[in-house]
C-alpha cells in the first residue's frame, strides 16, 4: 500500500483528503495529514464569523472523526521541519520521522508583516489563525477595561485588512484602516469604485487613511500610535497587520525543490514540483509564475494533484485561472469578474455611479459591443453570478450593453432564466460544479430538493457566493419537471412563510413556542423568531411587547439602533403635517436630552443619541404632546408622504394632504414581511415622490392613479400602474387588498418590488387579484385588514404603562447603572457620537 504525506490542513490540504477519500482507489493508499495549528482544518474564507460566537466547531470543514472514517491519519499540532528527498521521508519538530511515496505540500500562507521598527511590540497582532482572533479578543477587552475610547488601526486596506476591521469595530474599539495605496482593494478595485466603497465604509463608521507609509510603531513597551511622517501621526492602542501575504514555502527552499524568485514553490499543469513524487498545491504553488490567493484555484490544485496521484494522467491545470470573486465586506457587497480593468485599446468600459446609494457598477465590452470582458460591482453585487457566466461563456449580450448594469426603472435589462445557461456553465468555482451537474442530479433522480443537491454535488460549500444561482437552477428545474418548488423557513420550520401563516391562523396558534412545539422543532433561530413575530403581528396586530423575546433588537425596544449604541426616536408625523405647539415640544424634548435633530426624506423628525434608559422618558413626553410611535424601527408601514396639494399649491387637483394623512392613520403600525412606504402627490408634478414607493396615489383627472410596488434602496425599482381614475374610497379599497394580499403570501424581509417580480403573472395577475377579485377572497382580504386597523394600539404607550415592560429599558441586567462609555463631540452646533467626528 503505498503512502501519501500531506504537510499542511488547511482549506487546500482538507480538500485533497476530501476528495481523494472519494475515489474508489483510496483504498490502495494510506494518507497521513500533518497540520501545524491544534484543530482540524477549518474555513478560514469565513474566519471573521469567529468574532459573532468564538465558536471554532462552527468554523471546522470536518471533525476529526471524519478523517478516521476515511482511514486518513490527522495529526495537529506537530510542524514538519524537513524533507529528506533522496530517502522519500519527512522529519518533524519532535524528531518523528515519516516515509512516503508522494508527498503533498499544502502549507499555505503567513501574514506579511512589513519591517517597521516597533512592530513587535504589544498590541501588534497578524489576522490569519483563529489562534491570532483570540489573542485580539483577550486584548481588546482587557484594553476597553482600561481606557473605554480605545481606538484599534488595521495596517492594509485589502480583503483582509477590511475584514479585520469590521472585527476591530465589532470588538468596540474605534476602526482605523491604513493603506499604502491611494485607494482600497488595489487589487480588485478601480479609484472610483474604491471611492464608492470608502464613502460606504465611512459612513457605517470606519475612519480611512489613504497613501500612508508607517515608518514606525510608537510606544515604550505597549503600542500607542503609529508615526507616517514627522507631524503625521495617528493614536492607537492596539493594531493589527493584514498587509498581504507569503507562501509557507520553507520546506520546498530546504530540500532544494524549485523555487520562483520572490517565492513559491515551481509547479508545472499537474501540479507536480521539480521533484515528481513531490506536489504543491494552494497559496504555496507557483503556478505560471503566479500565487493564487482564492480558494478556488486552491480546489482545482488539489482535484489535479489527486487524479495525477491515482494514475488519472489527463487531468491538467488549466493554463488560464479565473480570478473573478464576490465578496460581502463588512455589509457590502463588492464583486469582480473576468478583467475588471481594462485599457481602451482592449475594448470599452461602460460606468453606473449612484453615490447617495453607495452604487459602482462597471462593465468593460468588446469594441464591437458584443462580448463582455470583465467588469466591477460595488453596493449591489445582485447580477454578479449572471454576469459573470455571460462572461465565461461568451453568451450573448444586449445591442445597448449598459442595459447590463442600469437598474430596471432607467431601461435595465432582465437578465432572463438560468436555465438559459449552457450545461458545461461552471455554477461553483469552488468545487467546480456545472449547471449540468445541478441540473442532472435532479432530472436523473439523484436529487430531489436543494439540500439533496447541495450532498451529492457540493455546490455552495465553499465560499457560498453561488448559492443564489444554485437555489434558482434548483427551483427552475423542478418547475419544470412539474413538481411543487417549497422553500422552507428554516431548519426549524420546514414550512414557508406563507404556509406558517395559514396554520398560525387556522389553528389560532397564540406564540412562538406553541408554533414551535406544534408544527416545528429545535429551539429556534435569530432566522424564525422575527419571522414568526412578523406574523402574529400581521394575523392580531399585537405588538412586539407581547413577546420581546422573539423579536430583533430594534423592535425588541421600540427604537433603531445606531452604529454607537445609542437609539434613534422618530414620532409618527402623519402626511408630514404638525402643528407648531407639536414642533416646538420635539425641539425642548431634543435640547432636555441632548439629541441630534434631523429631518428625514419622509417628512418626520429624526432624534439621535438617546440612551436605552432614557427612551420611556422621551416617549412620555411625546405621547403626552400627542405624538405616538412612528414604527422607524419596525418592519411596518413607516410614512405616507405628501405634497401640499390642492390647499396650497396652484397646480394640486386634490386635496393629497388630507388623503395621506388618513391613508397614514390607517395603516399606522400594520406589521408585514419588510417596511412600507407611501406617497401622495396632488398632481403629476409627482412632489411626493409616489412612484418610488410600496405605493403611492398621483392626483389626475377623475381621481387618482394607484401605483404599486416601487421601492428605493440599491435596486430601485418604479411602482407600476394598478388601477386608474379612483375615487377615495375605491383606492382605500384597492390598498387594503393589495396590503393584506402581499402580506399573506411574501416571504420574510421581501420587499414589494422583488415580491411582484417573483409573483406568477406579475402586474396582470395582481390586478386580476386586486380588481376582479379572481380568488374570491376580496372581501375577506378587506375584513382582515379593518380587523387589524381596529386593533390598533401605540405600543410606546403600551410600554410606559406597563412596569414589567419597563425593565428592558436598562443598559445592564443587575443594575441600573447607565453607559458612561459612550462619548459625543459637537459639530455642527449639535452632538455627535465619537466616531462621527
Amino acid at each position: 500500500m503505498k503512502h501519501i504525506i500531506v504537510v499542511g490542513n488547511g482549506m487546500v490540504g482538507y480538500k485533497f483528503c476530501e476528495k481523494f477519500a472519494e475515489k474508489s482507489e483510496a483504498k490502495n493508499f494510506k494518507i497521513t495529514v500533518f497540520g501545524e495549528e491544534p484543530r482540524p482544518a477549518y474555513d478560514r474564507v469565513h474566519l471573521s464569523e469567529f468574532f459573532e460566537n468564538q465558536d471554532a466547531k462552527a468554523l471546522e470543514m470536518a471533525p476529526a472523526e471524519w478523517y478516521a472514517d476515511n482511514n486518513i491519519e490527522l495529526i495537529t499540532g506537530e510542524r514538519v521541519c524537513d524533507i529528506h528527498r533522496s530517502k522519500k521521508t519527512i522529519t518533524t519538530v519532535s524528531d518523528q520521522e515519516f516515509s512516503y511515496d508522494y508527498l503533498v505540500l499544502a502549507t499555505g500562507s503567513s501574514a506579511f508583516v512589513p519591517p517597521i521598527k516597533g512592530v513587535e511590540k504589544q498590541g501588534v497582532f497578524v489576522y490569519r489563525t483563529i489562534e491570532d482572533l483570540e489573542g485580539m479578543l483577550a486584548y481588546a477587552a482587557k484594553l476597553k477595561e482600561e481606557k473605554p475610547n480605545a481606538k484599534a488601526a488595521v495596517l492594509g486596506g485589502g480583503l483582509l485588512g477590511l475584514e479585520a476591521g469590521k472585527a476591530v469595530k465589532d470588538m468596540g474599539l474605534e476602526p482605523h484602516i491604513v493603506e499604502f495605496a491611494n485607494k482600497l482593494m488595489p487589487r480588485q478595485l478601480d479609484l472610483r469604485s474604491s471611492q464608492v466603497l470608502q464613502l460606504k465604509l465611512e459612513s457605517i463608521g470606519l475612519n480611512i487613511h489613504l497613501s500612508k507609509a508607517t515608518n514606525q510603531i510608537l510606544g515604550d513597551k505597549f503600542i500607542t500610535g503609529m508615526e507616517f511622517g514627522e507631524d503625521d501621526v495617528l493614536d492607537v492602542d492596539m493594531l493589527v497587520i493584514s498587509a498581504g501575504i507569503r507562501p509557507r514555502d520553507e520546506l520546498g527552499k530546504t530540500c532544494g525543490l524549485d523555487m520562483g524568485v520572490r517565492g513559491g514553490i515551481v509547479v508545472n499543469n499537474k501540479m507536480q514540483t521539480s521533484d515528481e513524487n513531490i506536489y504543491a498545491i494552494g497559496e504555496i504553488a507557483l503556478y505560471n509564475q503566479m500565487i493564487y490567493g482564492l480558494v478556488a484555484p486552491g480546489y482545482d490544485m488539489a482535484a489535479v494533484a489527486v487524479d495525477q496521484i491515482i494514475g488519472k494522467t489527463e487531468t491538467l491545470m488549466p493554463e488560464d485561472i479565473d480570478m473573478s470573486t464576490k465578496l460581502k465586506l463588512i455589509g457590502v457587497d463588492v464583486a469582480s469578474f473576468g478583467e475588471p480593468f481594462m485599457p481602451a485599446s482592449k475594448g470599452h468600459s461602460i460606468i453606473f455611479e449612484n453615490k447617495t446609494q453607495y452604487l459602482y457598477k462597471r462593465i468593460n465590452v468588446s469594441h464591437d459591443g458584443k462580448r463582455l470582458l470583465g467588469g466591477i460591482l460595488v453596493g449591489d453585487a445582485t447580477d454578479y453570478n449572471m454576469l459573470h457566466q455571460i462572461y465565461l461563456n461568451g453568451m450573448a449580450i444586449p445591442e445597448d450593453p449598459s442595459q447590463l448594469i442600469l437598474p430596471a426603472s432607467e431601461g435595465g435589462a432582465s437578465f432572463g432564466s438560468v436555465l438559459d445557461l449552457p450545461d458545461t456553465a461552471q455554477v461553483c468555482s469552488c468545487e467546480s460544479v456545472s449547471k449540468g451537474d445541478i441540473c442532472c442530479s435532479l432530472t436523473e433522480g439523484e436529487s430531489n430538493n436543494l439540500s439533496d443537491v447541495i450532498e451529492k454535488t457540493k455546490a455552495t460549500s465553499g465560499c457560498g457566493g453561488c448559492k443564489p444561482m444554485v437555489v434558482d437552477l434548483v427551483n427552475e428545474t423542478l418547475k419544470s419537471l412539474g413538481k411543487e418548488v417549497r422553500e422552507v423557513l428554516c431548519e426549524h420550520f420546514n414550512f414557508n412563510r406563507q404556509e406558517l401563516y395559514d396554520l398560525i391562523k387556522v389553528n389560532k396558534v397564540a406564540d412562538y413556542e406553541e408554533a414551535l412545539n406544534l408544527f416545528g422543532e429545535g429551539h429556534g433561530c435569530e432566522i424564525c423568531k422575527p419571522a414568526l413575530a412578523s406574523i402574529f403581528a400581521t394575523i392580531t396586530m399585537e405588538t412586539p411587547n407581547r413577546q420581546p423575546g422573539i423579536q430583533d433588537t430594534n423592535d425588541r425596544f421600540l427604537a433603531n439602533i445606531q452604529r454607537n449604541g445609542t437609539y434613534s426616536v422618530v414620532p409618527r408625523v402623519a402626511g408630514g403635517e404638525i402643528t407648531p405647539d407639536q414642533l416646538i415640544v420635539i425641539g425642548e424634548v431634543a435640547k432636555k436630552y441632548d439629541l441630534y435633530t434631523k429631518i428625514t426624506g419622509g417628512q418626520r423628525i429624526d432624534l439621535f443619541g438617546a440612551q436605552i434608559h432614557e427612551l420611556p422618558m422621551i416617549w412620555k413626553e411625546l405621547i403626552d404632546a400627542g405624538f405616538e410611535s412612528g414604527h422607524a424601527y419596525g418592519k411596518s408601514l413607516r410614512t405616507v408622504k405628501s405634497c401640499v396639494g390642492s390647499t396650497w399649491c396652484r397646480y394640486g387637483m386634490h386635496e393629497s394632504v388630507t388623503f395621506a394623512i388618513d391613508i397614514e392613520n390607517r395603516y399606522k403600525g400594520l406589521r408585514s414581511p419588510h417596511k412600507l412606504k407611501g406617497g401622495v402627490s396632488g398632481c403629476i408634478r409627482e412632489c411626493a415622490e409616489a412612484r418610488g414607493k410600496d405605493f403611492g396615489l398621483i392626483a389626475v383627472d377623475g381621481g387618482w392613479n394607484l401605483y404599486v410596488c416601487g421601492n428605493g434602496g440599491a435596486t430601485p425599482k418604479h411602482a407600476i400602474l394598478l388601477a386608474e381614475q379612483l375615487d377615495d374610497e375605491t383606492a382605500v379599497k384597492y390598498l387594503d387588498r393589495f396590503l393584506m394580499y402581499y402580506i399573506r403570501t411574501a416571504a420574510p424581509l421581501m420587499r414589494t418590488a422583488p415580491w411582484l417580480e417573483k409573483l406568477e403573472g406579475g402586474i396582470e395577475y395582481l390586478k386580476q387579484v386586486v380588481i376582479e377579485d379572481s380568488l374570491g377572497i376580496a372581501e375577506e382580504l378587506e375584513n382582515e385588514m379593518q380587523g387589524l386597523v381596529n386593533k390598533y394600539e401605540c405600543e410606546w404607550k403600551q410600554a410606559i404603562e406597563n412596569p414589567e415592560m419597563m425593565k428592558r429599558f436598562k443598559h445592564f441586567v443587575n443594575s441600573d447603572d447607565t453607559d458612561d462609555n459612550l462619548v459625543f463631540v459637537p459639530m455642527r452646533e449639535q452632538k455627535m457620537p465619537k466616531a462621527w467626528s
